[in-house]
């Protein structure tokens, strides 16, 4: 990373062909949404009693949280590890990993047949439920990013309130709150990202606990003791592909030039951590002599086929080549496979694997589910657009550094 980049405010317009796609797919979604709220989960979805969850679990909240990843470890990485050169990454990392948790509660509020008492669990605790964890867990965490990022917006708007009209007695207090809770953040930023790590690691493989509990519903290729730990690897795995994919895909948009050298430093650490969770996967199946099942061709060996060698050993070779990790391209579809990959070990454990007894047809999504969907991930694509326009987000060159140096190089050449 050079010296010289800065967290600075886009100067793009917002509105492009491309935005106007995302505006016409999250407009679409609400309009399925307010079916869904206005006549009940059953009018818009394809679930049923045998049924109970369906994509808006198994990508929604399930893959929104694992591809969520980049921010625990990103801020591991460059707050904890303390590693100066990726510092450049731990913004992008941050806001997408709080605008992907704030969509996950969402998506959880949504799928709720009574969604009104989504509170429940803050007053009626339940120790035994994975579930209670899991939701106990993304709540603090969810408050925890937020708080991150205040330091981003008072980086923005300190000196620069600037309310007018009747609201310009608001100025200096606000300017004010914004100056303290800086200064009480800088000395206890250390806390909440700690505990951000903390919380990160035990939802992550709270969600595999959840269908350990299945028991025998649940296909044995995929059923194990140790799943809530190949959930929290394969969270780990794919933090840093996440975090280089938005890179990529933020550079090209908004036309700027990617780091490839702290880019390629992340690729490098890749490979082995993928290659820790294929070990304890195949480990698990060699133990367990689960691999007989892969002899028979139906639906679940082919998508475990297609998970594993897709999703986990193309990419595992991948990160281990020199050429991939200098070229753009080639990353960002290792990256890529890496997300494919996790995205579909959750489909599978959630809805592949999943075999509930008295089911008298299985579940495909309707298109109301599909629609939410891709609305949801268009709003926040939306969202991550507006958010680094309006806060000092993604790293620029700063033009008075580069004329310091220039200046300091001509000094010393002297």
């Amino acid at each position: 990373m050079e010296f010289s980049m800065k967290p600075a405010q886009l100067k793009i317009k917002y509105l492009t062909p491309g935005v106007a796609v995302l505006i016409l797919l999250a407009f679409n979604g609400f309009v399925f949404l307010a079916l869904r709220f206005l006549y009940g989960l059953g009018y818009v979805t394809n679930l049923d009693l045998q049924h109970p969850w369906g994509i808006w679990i198994a990508i929604d909240v399930a893959s929104g949280v694992a591809l969520a990843a980049g921010g625990f470890t990103s801020a591991a990485l460059g707050h904890i590890i303390y590693k100066e050169d990726y510092k450049i990454i731990l913004r992008p990392a941050l806001l997408t990993a709080m605008l992907g948790y704030t969509f996950v509660a969402f998506a959880v509020f949504i799928d709720l047949g009574r969604y009104y008492y989504i509170w429940h669990p803050l007053i009626y605790w339940n120790g035994t439920s994975p579930l209670f964890e899991v939701g106990m867990c993304v709540m603090i965490y969810a408050t925890v990013l937020y708080i991150e990022f205040l330091p981003v917006v008072a980086e923005r708007f300190i000196g620069k309130v600037n309310f007018k009209g009747i609201f310009s007695f608001l100025n200096k207090p606000v300017d004010s709150l914004l100056r303290t809770l800086n200064r009480g953040l800088r000395k206890t930023m250390f806390i909440f990202i700690i505990a951000g790590v903390v919380l990160s690691t035990l939802h992550q493989s709270s969600l595999g606990t959840l269908m350990v509990i299945a028991g025998e519903k649940m296909h044995p290729l995929w059923q194990t003791p140790i799943l809530p730990l190949l959930f929290l690897l394969s969270a780990i795995a794919v933090g840093f592909p996440m975090v280089i994919f938005e890179s990529l895909i933020a550079a090209r948009s908004f036309k700027l030039k990617p780091e490839m050298e702290v880019l390629s430093g992340l690729g490098r650490m890749v490979g082995p951590l993928l290659g820790i969770y294929l070990a304890f996967k195949i480990g698990d199946m060699a133990i367990r002599g689960t691999y007989v099942y892969l002899t028979e061709v139906n639906t679940q060996s082919v998508m475990f086929m297609i998970e594993v060698i897709v999703g986990v050993i193309i990419p595992l070779r991948m990160f281990f080549s020199e050429k991939v990790l200098r070229s753009k391209l080639w990353l960002f579809v290792a990256s890529t496979l890496v997300i494919i990959g996790v995205l579909l070990n959750r489909i599978n454990d959630f809805l592949v694997a999943y075999s509930p007894p008295y089911a008298f047809q299985s579940y495909f999504p309707s298109i109301g589910e599909i629609s939410v969907t891709i609305g949801f991930i268009s709003v926040l694509v939306l969202l991550y657009r507006a958010f680094v326009m309006i806060f000092p987000v993604i790293s620029l060159p700063d033009k008075k550094l580069i004329t310091q140096a220039k200046y300091a190089v001509r000094g010393g050449a002297k």
